[in-house]
């Protein structure tokens, strides 16, 4: 703060420079006493390295607090009851480098959840929670380490690209897993391991959706056919009982003896 004496400022009465110091180390107080206050009540900030660390672990979380100080670095929510991360969870921690969402029970994430961290983080775990699939958006341009191990993953074509642009952590890559899969033949195998031997899943989407085709085409020829037949079917019994009726009719060569018969009467 600057002093309200300046060099080429006449000095104040010694009372006035009394406030003056007071009401600057009040300030100062309060300025550093601003990370502390804005930390939300179901977490605990503190400093550590010059960096802002957020501790929200284990207190029964069911979503990502939304007042949280603004230069977070780092960020723990994991052991809570999180299901959901939306769009821009982080958008306002410009300085976020890490977060910790494990052991939650998170099972959707949007597609821009991550919106407005992606230069910055550098850490993210995922692990040990219910996500089955993500949108391919979710992690664009992310440049994080991820760790997306013990989520019962389903393996398809969505989760092959969305892996093709990720960074997984080392460490724990063998852990992803498929919980199921396409191919039933490649539950319970590592995700990495299956897409190394050559599969590629987005094949089988084709196939899929090529047999789906195939069958909604088969239906709609047999109903035609059934149509067909049915038309057929019913218009022949038309034209037979419309012949019984004629042969029902008198001829007229009967009809002609008949008036013959009654005129020698007459």
């Amino acid at each position: 703060m600057q002093d309200l004496a300046g060099p080429d400022m006449p000095r104040k009465h010694p009372i006035f420079d009394g406030f003056a110091l007071v009401r600057g180390l009040l300030l100062g107080l309060v300025m550093a006493s601003a990370p502390a206050l804005a930390c939300p009540t179901s977490c605990h900030c503190i400093e550590k390295g010059g960096m802002t660390v957020v501790q929200c672990v284990s207190h029964n979380l069911e979503k990502i607090p939304t007042d949280l100080p603004g230069d977070t670095v780092v960020l723990h929510l994991a052991s809570n009851h999180i299901t959901h991360i939306p769009n821009h969870a982080f958008s306002e921690l410009r300085y976020l480098q890490e977060v910790d969402l494990s052991n939650n029970d998170i099972e959707t994430l949007d597609a821009g959840a991550f919106q407005g961290v992606s230069d910055s983080l550098l850490v993210l775990d995922l692990s040990n929670n219910r996500i089955q699939s993500v949108p391919k958006e979710a992690f664009a341009r992310l440049r994080a380490k991820i760790r997306l191990s013990n989520n019962p993953w389903h393996c398809e074509c969505t989760l092959q690209e969305v892996l093709r642009e990720l960074r997984l952590d080392p460490e724990t890559v063998n852990e992803v897993m498929c919980h199921t899969a396409v191919q039933e033949e490649y539950a319970g195998k590592p995700v990495i391991q299956v897409l190394d031997s050559g599969i590629n899943f987005c094949n089988f989407h084709h196939k899929t959706t090529d047999v789906a085709m195939f069958v909604t085409m088969f239906g709609w020829f047999t109903m035609v056919i059934a149509y067909v037949i049915y038309y057929v079917r019913h218009n022949q019994e038309d034209a037979r009982r419309h012949l019984e009726y004629l042969k029902s009719l008198p001829s007229s060569s009967q009809i002609s003896k008949d008036f013959d018969t009654i005129s020698t009467v007459l």
